[in-house]
């Protein structure tokens, strides 16, 4: 008889081990080459190893990227097996055979793409051929610049690969492209997948038209040509191999950038955040912060989603995270269940336009309109405080509608003790840092206090300060300074040293393993809707589609005579088109693929109607966000619901109408692009010289922007008080509509209407305070 004892097996993290080690292998990957530059760091091992081109960081992408997408793919094969969520089920034999597919696809992408590259011909280099090539086309360069008197070239360009899959490509890359989507069905959803099936079956469908009728005589949108006579779909062979090596929007291209370079040190920064308890830190200060306002819990909601959703960047996230407390501390206070998840949901759905760390989406804003991250955040700025403004204000209304006082008592849990400072501290300091760092400029390192401090050699020309000498420590800042992906780097290393501080997370230290191999799996999930995306992006570029709807869109709307390109009517109606359709492909999708889809669909319109590339693109990412509180596919709201207990639909409609104003700010920094504080939103995409928009060439004043605040908060408040109808007093529906129209032509360029409708508001105040007080009196 034994006398072991049976034991249950403790629940992890991780399906199993080999998952676990695989994704720190990939995350320790992806940190060595997303590393900031480091004075000597790279000489060192130069020496150390005698190699004078060794790499140690940024690596080379033609061989990199290959490399960790074949990984990333084994890695959501291992998470997210189909065929063990289908274990013991008829449909286990094919939950195997789509994992095996997967990483068989994953397989054949990367050594395809060694293959067809320029950069490398990994056969071509195999058997001989690409150096003899490269031989003979020195030998026949450094003779021809001998007969005309040049110097001898060092370097030839990279030759045409010789050995390729021929046409075997497009059967490669369309069967992997199939299985990369079946499996995103899984991981991401159906609405992403039908999108890209949508596009992928237009793009197939328009090729055949051609090949079978010929280019003549067929609209453009039901044609697309890969070639001239003879007809031959050989000729799209070139177009596939495109698709997969092109370094913009190629398979591994652009995305695979951004997500290895930009997005994969913050996934590490959240992931760490994540083991901090620094959350319920911030809770705790929210609620000490607003327990003196008559909202009470839905104002410490907002308060703490706006700060946990900077660090998250996810609405879904965010309510699961912050919601379990603040909703049933809003129900005891009163508020209607209805009411506290929809105003958890649109703060929270608010946290993913919060600076600085906005989710994936506003990084790829960046990358789509050239803009550095750092002015991301400066843009950013002012609608996120707008947006949390009218929610406190919406929390306010509330309150009074259903008199709930302030809570005002100081209870001990609210009470910050050393450990929450602590714990605060791993939250607010490595924000810090990235704001510092971001909002640097290169060239100002070395001119301030700290470089005189520390020694930096300056000379000043024109009034402008310039280092011409820096010492270690001010040339890591200036490598740092500005770069998204540098800054990212460091916030993550200062918050694991952080959390290191804390005697309960020294107790536990797997918990930064177990932090980093998460972090793993998510850029690696990311990137495999990054392929759905891809697929989108690819066919609407190749069929023309986006350029095609553009034009014929503004065509359309210059036969309607609304007054030129330039005139609000036309901007207004093509901005609610693109709002529409944000929101309709945003349904039940993340913010990422719905931003990218309606930014390549409709960006072009945008522009072509006169906004700056960089504000269309904020307005549309601006939708895509508010997707996640739109019904009837309310990611956030639904979220919510699960913890009020209340009815989802309803959640999402009360969510839209406490979050209304992030369906309305987009529409008002269209037109007044000077609420984005930076130079990218005021550039008229006409101009080659990048002059800026008609009446802002002189730039824009202080006391204007000003003068446009004090309007933008009067308005808020009509619109708040108007949707919770009430103010000190209930409102009916012709005063709701009253404010409503108020609010409007409060923000009209015109100065007499907007001057006239701010006394005609204040008089509606007046009034309507006036009737309350009689009525009270009563």
């Amino acid at each position: 008889m034994s006398d072991t004892t049976d034991q249950k097996p403790k629940k992890t993290l991780f399906p199993n081990k080999y998952l676990y080690g695989l994704a720190l292998i990939f995350v320790a990957m992806g940190i060595v080459n997303s590393m900031p530059t480091i004075p000597g760091w790279d000489q060192m091992w130069q020496n150390i190893t005698g190699i004078d081109k060794l790499r140690v960081r940024s690596f080379s992408t033609e061989y990199f990227y290959p490399l960790v997408f074949f990984i990333m793919m084994v890695i959501v094969a291992m998470k997210h097996s189909m065929w063990r969520a289908w274990q013991g089920t008829s449909r286990e034999w094919f939950g195997a055979f789509m994992d095996v597919a997967l990483v068989v696809a994953a397989g054949a992408i990367s050594l395809t793409y060694l293959i067809e590259i320029d950069s490398v011909c990994i056969i071509d280099a195999f058997t001989g051929e690409r150096a003899r090539i490269m031989a003979e086309t020195m030998a026949a360069e450094i003779e021809f610049a001998e007969t005309m008197g040049l110097p001898a070239p060092d370097t030839v360009e990279d030759p045409k690969c010789v050995a390729t899959t021929g046409v075997w490509l497009v059967a490669i890359v369309g069967v992997s492209i199939l299985v990369f989507l079946a499996y995103n069905v899984r991981v991401w959803g159906l609405p992403l997948v039908l999108v890209a099936l949508l596009v992928a079956a237009y793009t197939i469908g328009t090729v055949l038209v051609w090949y079978f009728h010929g280019p003549n005589d067929i609209n453009k949108y039901f044609m697309t040509k890969l070639g001239g006579e003879p007809r031959t779909f050989l000729d799209g062979v070139p177009n596939v191999h495109d698709a997969l090596v092109n370094n913009s929007s190629g398979m591994l291209g652009r995305f695979m950038y951004v997500i290895m370079n930009l997005v994969f040190p913050y996934i590490i920064l959240g992931a760490m955040f994540g083991k901090s308890a620094g959350g319920q830190s911030l809770i705790k200060l929210a609620f000490r912060w607003t327990r003196n306002l008559r909202g009470g819990p839905a104002h410490a909601a907002i308060v703490s989603s706006a700060m946990f959703g900077t660090i998250t960047g996810g609405p879904v996230t965010n309510v699961l995270s912050t919601g379990v407390l603040t909703i049933p501390m809003m129900i005891k206070a009163g508020f209607s269940r209805v009411f506290a998840g929809g105003v958890e949901a649109a703060a929270s759905s608010g946290g993913s336009i919060m600076p600085p760390v906005m989710g994936v989406a506003a990084f790829i804003l960046a990358a789509l309109t050239a803009t550095p991250y750092g002015d991301v955040i400066i843009a950013a700025t002012i609608p996120a405080i707008a947006y949390f403004f009218c929610l406190f204000l919406t929390a306010m209304f509330q309150s009074r509608k259903q008199g709930i006082e302030a809570f005002g008592e100081f209870t001990d849990d609210m009470r910050i003790t050393r450990t929450d400072v602590l714990h605060l501290m791993q939250i607010f300091l490595p924000i810090l840092l990235i704001l510092i760092l971001l909002l640097t400029k290169k060239d100002a390192v070395g001119c301030g206090v700290l470089g005189w401090m520390l020694g930096a050699e300056t000379i000043v020309n024109n009034g402008v300060c310039r280092a011409i000498e820096l010492p270690w420590f001010l040339q890591l800042y200036q490598n740092a300074a500005g770069d998204a992906g540098a800054t990212g780097w460091w916030g993550a290393a200062l918050v694991i040293l952080l959390l290191f501080l804390d005697k309960d997370f020294r107790a536990t230290p797997r918990k930064a393993l177990d932090a980093l191999a998460d972090a793993g799996i998510t850029v690696s999930t990311l990137y495999l809707m990054f392929l759905a995306v891809t697929v989108i992006d690819v066919c609407l570029n190749f069929t023309g589609l986006s350029k095609f709807v553009g034009i014929d869109i503004l065509s359309f709307l210059l036969t309607l005579d609304l007054g030129g390109s330039a005139s609000f009517s036309m901007q207004f109606l093509a901005l609610a088109i693109t709002m529409l359709l944000a929101v309709l492909l945003g349904m039940g999708m993340p913010a990422v693929p719905a931003y990218i889809n309606v930014a390549l669909l409709m960006g072009p319109m945008l522009i072509g109607l006169g906004l700056a590339t960089f504000t269309a693109h904020m307005f549309i990412f601006y939708f895509a966000v508010a997707s996640a509180i739109t019904p009837p596919v309310a990611l956030a709201a639904f979220a919510a619901a699960t913890i009020t207990k209340a009815e989802p639909m309803a959640t999402g409609f009360s969510a839209v109408r406490s979050g209304i104003v992030m369906f309305v700010i987009p529409f008002i920094f269209a037109f007044y692009p000077e609420l984005l504080l930076i130079d990218q939103a005021l550039i008229d995409p006409t101009s080659p010289s990048k002059e800026f928009l008609p009446g802002y060439e002189g730039g824009v004043s202080f006391v204007s922007l000003l003068w446009l605040l004090a309007r933008l908060v009067f308005a808020l408040y009509l619109i708040a008080s108007a949707l919770a109808r009430y103010d000190t007093g209930p409102l009916g529906l012709p005063w709701v509509l009253i404010r409503l129209a108020i609010a409007a032509t409060i923000l009209a360029k015109p100065e007499m209407i907007h001057l006239s409708a701010i006394a005609v508001g204040v008089g509606v105040l007046i009034l309507h305070r006036i009737m309350h007080r009689e009525s009270a009196t009563a």
